[in-house]
């Protein structure tokens, strides 16, 4: 008789299915080039450092040393160690990790013991055929129920606990790669906010000789009221800039130290400006490869593409509600009146067998939930194709922005260029009495924006690569390393 139970059960689970529906990965559009690729000037990549991506399932650092900046390499190694939203994504894939191995648990039988002893008196006013209706009772036992998955239920469960795993381990990897790519926009904002900080505080100082040499020349009759008005005017301009510069530095730093795990009122960074190591500031030649690896690179695509997979083996989960379930159950213990004869063979007892439950009206409970499961995976459809998306607009948006300012760097190198020309004429035709102050003052006006502007558009451009770098997934490696 048990051996056809082991053979009836072998049977069952072979016999078992999966309601969940086959998972194919949601299409997406296809494209076969970027759009912005295919115009970057050829003249520029000669000029140009070139840096490939690594292969899909590379590690994605350290991706910032393309950029050959020591103090940038140092300030990444310590966000990696330190940063504290890093850190919550690790225990939030270990806290995935750790739902695996609960849902896995129930491929396997559940066996719980029990003990207990206590004193009991039977009523006397309902039929009762025992000698006595006093008497002690002690047990001590074990109970064993195993569920047969003949519907999946548990399979699919299972695998969808498997994939928010993988879609967690994505997101750590999506994390860790936001993370370093803000750090590298912060630090060169830093270094472009202290480029400029330096030539506004030689600007002051230049403005400041400027209003002395006027006030001069208006206590010896050369130089008019509005003149010295108009010097100590854009004195206290440059000033005012220079302090807003300072603002920004100090909030930067601040953000910096955050992300790399230190105190902000602690944490201090040596002054730097763009020109400090313009030797390793080349532009980077960044290959995006064909479009469709961009759907293996990207951290948050897998992330988002697994969540579909495990919102399909939700379906199978709800579907199996429809069906019954057949449980196996037993249990075996000792029971006795008497603590002394507990263990003897005579106050044995097991039982051992099988029992079905199985819905017939639940006032449309399962069928809700079967819909909400379809409903939940179209969610994850529609985010994953829009994740997609995001990707190509990113990259286009970087690729673009690279476009762009190259060209912006060259006119506006040009237009700094000829403002110092104007200003250095201007003030030989103040100082021989030719024209009054008021063209040094738009020279020097005209000169100085120009200045901040190349400065900002050179902080764009490494902002644009490390942008580019991100919406590629990371992983990019210098050719000479």
């Amino acid at each position: 008789m048990i051996r056809r139970g082991f053979v009836l059960l072998a049977l069952l689970l072979l016999a078992s299915c999966s309601l969940a529906p086959d998972y194919h990965r949601p299409e997406t559009p296809a494209i076969s080039v970027y759009k912005e690729a295919a115009s970057t000037p050829d003249d520029q990549s000669a000029a140009w450092s070139p840096a490939k991506p690594g292969a899909a399932d590379a590690p994605r650092g350290p991706w910032w040393q393309v950029f050959n900046d020591p103090l940038l390499n140092d300030l990444e190694s310590k966000l990696v160690n330190a940063n504290q939203n890093l850190k919550a994504a690790v225990a939030r894939y270990d806290e995935a990790r750790a739902g695996v191995g609960v849902a896995r648990a129930d491929y396997f039988p559940t066996v719980t013991g029990a003990a207990n002893t206590g004193r009991q008196q039977l009523s006397d006013t309902v039929t009762n055929t025992a000698p006595t209706t006093l008497y002690n009772a002690t047990s001590v036992g074990l109970d064993a129920s195993y569920e047969l998955d003949l519907w999946g239920r548990v399979r699919n469960n299972v695998a969808g606990a498997e994939n928010r795993a993988q879609a967690s381990a994505a997101d750590l990897a999506a994390v860790n790669l936001s993370l370093q790519s803000e750090l590298a926009m912060d630090y060169f904002m830093l270094r472009g906010d202290g480029t400029s900080q330096q030539t506004l505080d030689e600007t002051v100082t230049a403005y400041q000789k400027a209003l002395e040499l006027t006030q001069n020349r208006h206590n010896g009759g050369a130089a008019t009221e509005s003149d010295v008005d108009q010097a100590e005017t854009q004195l206290q301009n440059a000033k005012t800039m220079a302090e807003d510069v300072r603002l920004k530095r100090a909030q930067l730093e601040h953000a910096v130290a955050v992300l790399t795990g230190a105190m902000p009122s602690g944490f201090t960074l040596p002054p730097a400006t763009m020109g400090d190591q313009q030797a390793q500031e080349k532009i980077i030649l960044i290959d995006p490869g064909v479009p469709s690896a961009l759907l293996e690179r990207r951290p948050d695509i897998a992330e988002a593409e697994r969540l579909v997979a495990a919102a399909n083996a939700d379906i199978g989960v709800a579907r199996a509600a429809y069906f019954p379930d057949f449980t196996l159950t037993g249990g075996i213990g000792y029971e006795s009146a008497v603590f002394k004869n507990l263990l003897k063979s005579s106050s044995l007892f097991w039982s051992l067998g099988p029992s079905v439950t199985t819905p017939l009206f639940d006032g449309g409970r399962i069928a809700s939930m079967s819909d909400q499961a379809r409903a939940a995976y179209q969610e994850t459809v529609a985010n994953y194709r829009q994740t997609v998306l995001a990707a190509y607009q990113e990259v286009e948006d970087n690729l673009a922005a690279i476009r762009q300012l190259d060209k912006e760097h060259e006119s506006q190198a040009a237009a700094t260029a000829a403002a110092e020309r104007a200003l250095t004429q201007a003030k030989n035709r103040y100082t021989g009495g030719i024209v009054t102050y008021l063209e040094v003052v738009v020279a020097q006006n005209t000169a100085l924006q120009a200045e901040l502007a190349f400065v900002d558009i050179r902080t764009r451009q490494l902002n644009a690569h490390v942008g580019l770098i991100k919406a590629l997934g990371g992983g990019w490696m210098h050719n000479s390393f």
